[in-house]
């Protein structure tokens, strides 16, 4: 089987090198203990970085016949990089691995996925054990995020991010996705086949800082709940029917207070009503208005990126539409 690996890159060049070091080293063992054929590759994708990411891409493919490049023309963020990369891969591989530049994802467990892939499984996720290497605060909000998206009906795997082998048939099913929010971990499960999961521990960034602060962590959060559960915008309804109720059973109070000579003048109970019942229409507007906006996305039908320069042919570029895979490299050296 030839194995092409996937890599986004987001202003990575503090860890690049090491990243290509790493990879290129383990496609030279796995072809020399015959598991992957020669023709094996890596593919980075340049995400519209602002660093020096792209040029040390370049310098890389001259120098490392493993090494390929795939630069975006604009930022278009980690989802769509990743997609752009996979399928661009889909055509030149037989199974393609995706994992992050920054060296946190055990690399070794690459082999193990390989060895499933040629057992029959068609998908392999990589799994963290455990999350000891986070932040509290990080861990304890993942931890919400996966129960939550499970009580939504999402159907995700517990800590896997998006280190995974896909095999090319779950590739080409997976570009019949045509949706502009993507929340691949979503996705992927939706695809089927035959699936099984690999579990490494978790390091340290090799170098530079994270890409994914709150607020973009925050982000992700929604569109993975929103591109795949509609029980938000059930919630709002079944909350609306309980309010009402509540306020039936309040008016019944306030009759019986004003026939009985219960009632006591002042505003604290109004002012409270007021507010809460406000929130509460304002958190609805803006759950609906999140669908509503997503809607409004992928009803224009907008491309989730552009390639600009596509680095497989050993000359420099080789231009073609974002439809169509490339052609199959060819082998170091010719």
């Amino acid at each position: 089987m030839i194995l092409g690996i996937v890599s986004p890159c987001y202003n990575e060049s503090a860890v690049l090198p090491e990243t290509a070091r790493r990879l290129t080293q383990l496609l030279q063992e796995l072809e020399a203990e015959g598991r992957v054929e020669s023709g094996s590759f890596v593919l980075f994708v340049d995400d519209g970085s602002t660093d020096t990411t792209w040029p040390l891409i370049r310098r890389l493919y001259r120098e490392n016949p493993y090494v390929l490049g795939l630069s975006l023309s604009a930022n278009a963020g980690h989802q769509n990089a990743l997609l752009a990369g996979l399928m661009t891969a889909r055509g030149m591989a037989d199974a393609v691995v995706s994992v992050d530049a920054d060296l946190q994802d055990d690399l070794s467990v690459i082999a193990r996925m390989v060895d499933l892939y040629a057992e029959g499984y068609e998908i392999v996720y990589g799994v963290r054990r455990s999350r000891r290497t986070d932040t509290p605060f990080k861990r304890g909000t993942a931890l919400a995020f996966y129960r939550l998206m499970r009580a939504l009906g999402v159907r995700s795997v517990y800590n896997h991010a998006d280190f995974r082998l896909m095999g090319r048939r779950a590739l080409d099913y997976l570009a019949e996705f045509k949706e502009r929010n993507l929340f691949l971990r979503g996705i992927v499960p939706l695809l089927g086949y035959n699936t099984t999961c690999v579990y490494y521990d978790r390091h340290e960034r090799f170098a530079g800082e994270s890409k994914y602060p709150l607020r973009k962590m925050l982000n992700f959060a929604v569109d993975g709940i929103t591109s795949f559960s509609v029980k938000p915008v059930r919630l709002i309804f079944f909350t609306g029917l309980l309010l009402l109720l509540l306020t039936a059973a309040a008016f019944v109070y306030v009759f019986y207070a004003l026939f009985t000579g219960r009632a006591v003048a002042g505003w604290t109970s109004l002012m409270l009503s007021v507010w809460f019942l406000g929130s509460i229409v304002l958190l609805a507007i803006g759950v609906v208005g999140e669908y509503i906006g997503k809607i409004y996305v992928e009803v224009k039908e907008r491309p989730r990126y552009h390639i600009d320069v596509l680095l497989t042919d050993r000359n420099g570029k080789s231009d073609f539409s974002p439809e169509e895979p490339p052609a199959p490299r060819p082998e170091a050296g010719a």
